[in-house]
């Protein structure tokens, strides 16, 4: 047990804590390099080490080794064929693991299959390796529990970044769709200059296509606020908002009022900026309540 607990439940920590992390950042990383390290020693531990001592650590604190059927020391790909072979004493519904309560020689499926057998072997090396094997726990213990904390801190952080994302967009996306919709005749070329400064570089481009069809056309006054807005969904970089316009479009006496339906995704950039992402008509402008 001792050989693999304290390693599986680290790697497990690291797993779980790992996948809580943003992929390929830097703790992230450092939660795969634990959990390769912690692999690798437990493999040293389990399979290598016992062909040159003779034992394992867990193995020597219980006070047994593992040797083939004539006694002679296993090497380590026995030992690694052995681990593997124990699958089927687990899959035998854990016969395999009670077959030495009536088998002469305490021998699982996995020792019958490839004539190995544990032996005790007292001597002073075993009680010397007590100390060891507490520190070894108390590791463990301490790095799966900075892995809870860490964890725990990401979580928290992560929960944090979105809870402003959406104090943020609340508070702007309705004023950023605005602007990015809205223009005037006269001033058409710094309002559609602001508008794709509003823009992220993906969806600059759609928009300035946008732009340049209705300069080939006849532009008129189109001034847009914002009824009501939901957010739908938020990330600490991203976020979606339901918006639902109201506004006017040309000018008296050929002045009407319109309402849409629009869905905007906005997204966080490297000076903490946000910009739309996309943004698609649910509903095309009609004619609102007051207009004809």
């Amino acid at each position: 047990m001792l050989d693999l607990v304290p390693g599986v439940a680290v790697v497990v920590t690291m797993a779980l804590v790992a996948l809580m992390m943003p992929l390929r950042g830097p703790w992230w990383w450092v939660c795969v390099c634990v959990a390769a390290l912690v692999i690798v020693l437990m493999g040293v531990n389990r399979w290598l080490l016992p062909s040159v001592t003779g034992w394992s650590l867990g193995r020597a604190a219980a006070g047994v080794r593992v040797t083939r059927s004539d006694g002679s020391a296993a090497g380590p790909w026995l030992l690694l064929s052995r681990d593997l072979a124990h699958l089927l004493d687990t899959l035998s519904v854990l016969v395999g693991w009670l077959w030495p309560l009536w088998d002469s020689r305490r021998r699982t499926f996995a020792d019958l299959l490839l004539r190995t057998e544990v032996r005790v072997e007292p001597g002073p090396p075993f009680r010397n390796v007590r100390p060891l094997a507490v520190a070894v726990l108390a590791v463990a213990a301490f790095t799966c529990t900075a892995g809870a904390v860490l964890g725990y801190a990401a979580v928290y952080r992560n929960d944090r970044a979105t809870e402003h994302t959406r104090a943020q967009i609340a508070r702007q996306g309705p004023k950023i769709v605005s602007e990015m919709l809205s223009y005037d005749p006269k001033t058409l070329p710094s309002d559609f200059e602001r508008a794709r400064s509003l823009a992220t570089d993906k969806y600059r481009e759609q928009l300035a296509a946008q732009q340049a069809a209705v300069q080939k056309g006849h532009p008129v006054t189109n001034e847009y606020w914002v009824a009501d807005s939901s957010i739908q969904s938020a990330t600490p970089d991203r976020a979606t908002m339901l918006l639902f316009m109201q506004g006017r479009r040309g000018s008296p006496p050929e002045e009407r009022y319109i309402s849409a339906t629009v869905r905007a995704t906005f997204a966080k950039g490297a000076d903490a900026r946000w910009r739309v992402d996309d943004l698609s008509v649910l509903t095309k402008p009609k004619p609102g309540q007051n207009g004809k």
